[in-house]
């Protein structure tokens, strides 16, 4: 019996040391607030200087109308205004991925890397899907870092243009973030 009761007083000091329930002040979490953040997004496939890029395909990429297992890795600009040339806020650095047989919706895994006043430094974390040809897609704000830390909200993109010819598209995101 006495070996039986060491054992559960180590297990329970190893619990203690995995985890244990601490307040948010300790962190200096502060109250929450929701922040609504609006930019460009500029995906670039096309040019000498292209800010997304294949990396894979499926063999039946070709025969599928919205290329379903094609995979493209990202580093778009983001930007204050539609135009490239606006001022830049961000970055969206990621992987974005054709994930439906039947139509252009893709698997959205990125980070929004912001460079602009107190939000310098932060990221926020987007998992979810993008039904490209939908006037207004919905994404999951999953976390974030720095000022975003502990963070959640979701993400609205629009698409402002979007070149047949090149394929390059400008897309304006609303981004509605609680976060202490």
């Amino acid at each position: 019996m006495l070996s039986f009761a060491t054992s559960t007083t180590e297990e329970s000091d190893d619990i203690n040391r995995f985890s244990r329930q601490i307040s948010p002040e300790t962190l200096g979490l502060k109250q929450e607030k929701l922040i609504h953040l609006h930019f460009y997004f500029h995906d670039i496939v096309s040019g000498r200087n292209p800010t997304a890029v294949e990396v894979a395909r499926a063999a039946m990429t070709n025969t599928s109308a919205p290329h379903f297992g094609q995979v493209f890795v990202m580093d778009d600009p983001l930007t204050l205004g539609p135009n490239i040339t606006s001022k830049p806020v961000g970055r969206a650095q990621g992987i974005y991925a054709s994930a439906s047989q039947s139509e252009w919706a893709f698997l959205m895994a990125l980070n929004f890397v912001f460079m602009e006043g107190k939000y310098n430094g932060s990221n926020l974390s987007i998992l979810g899907r993008n039904p490209i040809l939908s006037d207004v897609r919905e994404m999951p704000i999953v976390g974030g870092s720095g000022v975003f830390r502990f963070a959640r909200g979701y993400a609205q993109a629009r698409t402002h243009t979007f070149d047949l010819k090149t394929l390059d598209a400008v897309v304006e995101y609303n981004v509605y973030v609680l976060h202490h």
